[in-house]
């Protein structure tokens, strides 16, 4: 009986110990022309045990990969693509740069500071004043998305002056949606519609 503490270590287990087997067979192979036919017939067979690979770009890359891998980089057989090395899978990946920009509200994000920029840069007039009105209920709408407690006008307000740092502000008679209003379309969204139940559905009477 063979145990796993006396098998060879199996490098990727996902092609399973026959697999890893045949590799170890096509490294005693001493003819290099037998054991690229060998090779060749062992991608295939990894191809096979695993055909969701066929959805990555330029699996059979991969999979030649997979075999200097699983032979632990001493597979002398000619590939078609560069022969990794042991250095490839320590590798660190490279650090990603993260936007520094820094959201005043998080709340309402950073595409809405955009907007506002926009928007100050407009000359003063009707048109801009409409846009005040839409910036100041999309506020007041993601405000209550994040955070269902009651907010007033005059703290939508503050914060519009505080994103466009004192450039726009709302009319005084402006009136925002309603909170409730708001609530309202907020809950629909996320049950857009309920089945009826039973006592909902229309029933004929009895006949005796």
């Amino acid at each position: 009986m063979e145990y796993n503490t006396s098998r060879s270590k199996m490098n990727i287990s996902e092609y399973g110990r026959n697999i890893q087997k045949m590799i170890e067979y096509i490294m005693s192979v001493e003819d290099k022309e037998k054991r690229n036919q060998l090779a060749r017939a062992t991608i295939n067979v990894m191809g096979q045990l695993n055909p969701h690979l066929r959805d990555v770009n330029d699996f059979k890359h991969k999979l030649w990969d997979h075999l200097f891998i699983m032979s632990d980089f001493k597979l002398d057989v000619d590939s078609p693509y560069p022969v990794p090395s042991p250095e490839t899978l320590s590798r660190k990946p490279e650090t990603l740069d993260y936007s520094s920009n820094n959201v005043t509200f998080k709340h309402y994000g950073r595409h809405i500071e955009r907007i506002i920029e926009k928007a100050c840069e407009l000359e003063d007039g009707h048109m801009k004043d409409v846009l005040i009105n839409l910036i100041a209920n999309h506020l007041k709408k993601s405000y209550l998305t994040w955070n269902r407690d009651a907010v007033t006008d005059e703290e939508i307000a503050k914060h519009l002056e505080i994103l466009s740092a004192g450039k726009l502000s709302l009319q005084k008679d402006v009136k925002l949606h309603e909170t409730s209003d708001i609530l309202s379309k907020n809950k629909k969204k996320k049950f857009p519609g309920k089945h009826p139940g039973p006592k909902n559905y229309p029933h004929k009477s009895r006949k005796n």
